[in-house]
């Protein structure tokens, strides 16, 4: 496979693991939890995924042949979409922290007793 088929593929993989962040964002913001596993599952899938394009990158790097290189601005598009993954991913990573802290009710402060409450009210009126 050339640099440009092979970036081609990688592209589609950053597409769907957007198409995946951009799901569990609106998870998140509407159910105020954790995703199901079968969620995560994917998501696991997806980076393997990725991780298997980007080591293919990597291996035709090598490659020094002017006419295997891909296109400059499809290598831009792929870095424009890893940005807007990252973006994402940093957001859902806040979600999923201020959801799962959040899961137990919050904790109240303890009210004084009124004659507390008297006494301080006395001693500075």
């Amino acid at each position: 496979m050339t640099q440009s088929e092979i970036l081609t593929q990688h592209q589609q993989v950053c597409d769907e693991i957007h198409q995946l962040a951009l799901e569990e964002n609106r998870f998140l913001k509407q159910n105020q939890r954790v995703p199901d596993s079968s969620f995560m599952e994917r998501k696991k899938d997806l980076l393997a995924r990725l991780d298997q394009t980007l080591s293919e990158l990597k291996a035709a790097s090598a490659d020094t042949n002017p006419a295997n290189r891909p296109n400059p601005e499809a290598v831009e598009k792929a870095r424009a979409r890893i940005m807007q993954i990252l973006h994402l991913d940093r957001e859902n990573e806040q979600l999923l922290f201020r959801y799962s802290l959040g899961a137990g009710p919050r904790p109240t402060a303890a009210k004084p007793p009124p004659s507390q409450l008297q006494r301080i009210y006395h001693k500075h009126g």
